[in-house]
């Protein structure tokens, strides 16, 4: 089994080199509109479940390669389909088209003054995540493989996705309203693959994780119910706030003591407290919103179990109540290992074997993880930082840039993923 593996293995690699030998004239055409199309989207950041813009210029672009163009999907979601010259299977290439609510502070000639409303507060718009490079680089890759649809053995399916980031409160978004309004059928979906640039990562390097990559992401919310009184007199009362606080010294406990950290990592985070009004009076109650990011389903559960039990049994030794829900935002980002030994070897085609190298999990989550749920998926991530920087700005900051060098491989990486996943 194992020689049959690696027989399959190093014919990908030929085939990935003999290809891309002969792609890199397209390659080189197409180097200069992506940063262009980056560079405009960037300077034009649209909202989740607000991408109009961006999607009209996807749609366009794609209609003028005679690529077959639905739009409104999920939305503000635009997919593409492009059928090749031969019968085969159909592989899908997703980009995320979303930007952040934050205010952009670098000094970039298309740096983003665009102000929108965010939860009823006005705010800056910015490609915080890099998602303005991930669009212009599968327009890129339906521009390449339109001019190859000889190399082309089945189909290929882009899909744009909109609301990565999440959707505004009351709506849905993201990959899961595209999974169920059947992005992954008509024609179904054998396999799809995404990537994710990264700031902090040098241009040229990509870097990948068998199994569990990024976490799966969940939202807590605690209630927190005590007794008023007045500040002076706390044995008057039952106060929410002290309960609250040993309730999120007992929930990490959780991880420190009973979850297995040597199989996979895992956090809870307290991320708002909101209580009281008024410096002398103890409140009547608390509220408490937080995320669980695991990578391991069995962990999850016996965080949740115990989350559950925990809560209102901290609350009732103080003399409270309390009441826990815990929602699921994104499962696990999970790279099937087959598919992802398949296809090490293309990646390796392109960036070099010394250049493509096994990160560890990630807790940060992402909803790629929905089409993952469904059929094989490869997810890995791109250099974005200039060679020899010192200081690299995380994403979803204000100050975040991405060097615009490392986008040709990403197009490079993606092309060439798809024609040697369809010819295996």
């Amino acid at each position: 089994m194992k020689g049959i593996v690696l027989i399959i293995c190093l014919c990908t690699g030929v085939f990935a080199i003999a290809q891309g030998t002969s792609l890199e004239k397209d390659f080189a055409a197409v180097e200069s509109k992506v940063i262009e199309w980056r560079r405009d989207i960037h300077q034009n950041p649209e909202l989740s479940n607000r991408e109009f813009k961006t999607a009209e210029k996807i749609a366009k672009h794609l209609n003028s390669l005679g690529i077959e163009v639905q739009t409104n999907v999920a939305k503000t979601g635009v997919v593409g389909l492009l059928k090749g010259n031969k019968e085969g299977k159909v592989v899908a290439l997703r980009a995320d088209i979303d930007a952040l609510p934050v205010t952009e502070r670098n000094d970039l000639p298309y740096k983003s003054t665009v102000t929108s409303e965010f939860l009823g507060k006005t705010t800056g718009v910015m490609h915080a995540c890099g998602h303005d490079t991930h669009t212009a680089i599968l327009m890129g890759v339906a521009e390449v493989l339109s001019k190859n649809k000889d190399k082309i053995k089945g189909t290929v399916k882009f899909i744009f996705q909109p609301a990565e980031e999440g959707p505004p409160p009351g709506e849905e978004g993201g990959a899961l309203l595209m999974v169920k309004e059947g992005v992954l059928s008509n024609p179904d979906v054998d396999a799809i693959f995404g990537l994710h640039i990264n700031s902090q990562t040098p241009v040229g390097i990509i870097k990948y994780k068998p199994g569990g990559s990024m976490a799966a992401a969940q939202r807590f919310v605690i209630n927190v119910k005590g007794k008023q009184t007045h500040g002076s007199q706390p044995w008057g009362g039952v106060d929410p706030i002290l309960i609250s606080a040993k309730i999120i010294d007992g929930l990490q406990t959780i991880i420190s003591r009973e979850a297995e950290l040597t199989n996979e990592a895992a956090v809870i985070s307290v991320g708002k407290i909101t209580s009281g009004v008024r410096f002398n009076i103890i409140p009547e109650s608390a509220e408490m919103i937080g995320t669980i990011r695991t990578l391991d389903y069995d962990m999850q559960k016996l965080i949740n179990r115990r989350m559950e039990e925990m809560v209102p049994a901290i609350a009732k030794a103080y003399g409270g109540d309390a009441t826990i829900d815990i929602q699921t935002t994104t499962s696990i980002t999970f790279n099937d290992p087959d598919l992802t030994a398949q296809m090490v070897p293309t990646l390796e085609s392109v960036a070099g074997q010394e250049n493509v190298v096994i990160h560890k999990a990630i807790t940060g989550a992402e909803d790629f993880s929905y089409f993952q749920e469904k059929v094989p998926g490869l997810y890995f991530f791109l250099g974005g930082m200039t060679p020899g920087t010192t200081e690299a700005y995380p994403h979803h900051t204000p100050d975040f840039k991405i060097d615009d060098s490392g986008l040709q491989l990403g197009v490079k990486a993606m092309t060439q993923l798809a024609l040697d996943y369809l010819n295996m």
